[in-house]
């Protein structure tokens, strides 16, 4: 069976891991966590996911901050992602409702055969200090 790679970018490590757990139960899922948004980007290129679960909220960095930084990145800007502004997801939600999110997108997506818009972004180089907060226009090269 070909299982669906799912990236989970959130800042509540309890959250991302009984998530993973959860849905690599299913065994239809492969899913990769990143607790650190600002790393999201290396993440996505290495992992190559067909989907994104994006938390909107996170310290140093926002979603959609993240989300443009995939959006820019030619390899990865028709990845979808699952997220305020996008398909909106409640947290907490069921393990079904998760599921159904993620395969309502994915089936979106490949019967529209469409590329999503692209934003200007860049990969944050360095992990910025607690307190710092980023957006995407302060991203170095």
């Amino acid at each position: 069976m070909n299982r669906k790679r799912i990236l989970v970018v959130d800042d509540e490590i309890g959250f991302t891991r009984l998530l993973k757990l959860t849905l690599e139960q299913t065994n239809d899922y492969e899913v990769r966590v990143e607790n650190w948004p600002e790393r999201a980007l290396s993440a996505a290129r290495e992992f190559r996911p067909d989907l994104v679960l994006l938390d909107v909220v996170m310290p140093r960095m926002f979603g959609a901050d993240v989300a443009a930084c995939l959006r820019a990145d030619a390899s990865l800007k028709a990845t979808p992602i699952v997220f305020s502004g996008f398909p909106f997801l409640a947290k907490p939600s069921s393990v079904e409702e998760v599921i159904e999110k993620i395969e309502q997108r994915l089936a979106r997506v490949a019967s529209a055969g469409r590329t999503p818009s692209t934003s200007v972004a860049l990969e944050l180089n360095r992990t910025p200090s607690p307190n710092e907060t980023l957006n995407c226009h302060e991203l170095p090269c």
